[in-house]
């Protein structure tokens, strides 16, 4: 199956650094059911200790708060393994660590999740930047694809998520707060 916006996104079941305080409690299972009833901000980054990567992983967290008070979670993937995963979450910002994350991450050491996303780089083995929101009923309804030198806007994120809840028309350089567009 491949991501398509307007359609149920892929299900997966993915181990995960949740709740983890040491390596031997790592690998709770996530999966796209668990988050039924919620906005879903799904993102794939493409390894761990990089350099684009955890400015991007940060500013998500950073802005965490405002995310869930929009009624919405996020989820993180790579397809490093859950190990690599809890190093990193472990290791301090100053390292180049992203100690204090907010969120989960999952780990797509199969690819098969980054493959059904249309986001896996088959010859490196590596995510691309694929960034998802996912309605509270599973429908996939805003995907996008950077190349992996450009990180992604906590900004562009957040103004999307809420033009998508409010299920009406926004134009272009819409924010909250402006007008919608009715058709008569």
């Amino acid at each position: 199956m491949s991501a398509k916006v307007g359609q149920v996104a892929p299900a997966f079941k993915l181990p995960s650094t949740k709740g983890a305080t040491s390596a031997k409690n790592l690998g709770a299972q996530i999966s796209l059911s668990d988050y039924k009833g919620k906005w879903l901000i799904f993102f794939f980054y493409p390894l761990d200790f990089t350099f684009v990567c955890p400015t991007e992983i940060l500013a998500l967290s950073d802005r965490y708060d405002e995310i869930t008070d929009l009624g919405a979670e996020v989820l993180g993937a790579s397809t490093d393994s859950v190990f690599s995963h809890f190093a990193w979450i472990s290791t301090p910002r100053d390292k180049n660590g992203i100690a204090g994350l907010k969120f989960p991450l999952v780990a797509d050491f199969t690819k098969e999740t980054a493959r059904a996303f249309g986001v896996l780089n088959e010859e490196s083995g590596a995510a691309q930047r694929g960034l998802f929101i996912i309605d509270p009923d599973g429908v996939l309804k805003y995907a996008t694809v950077t190349d992996d030198n450009v990180g992604r806007s906590v900004e562009e994120t957040l103004r999307v998520l809420q033009a998508l809840q409010t299920g009406g028309l926004c134009p272009a350089e819409w924010t909250p707060g402006k007008t919608l567009l009715t058709v008569s």
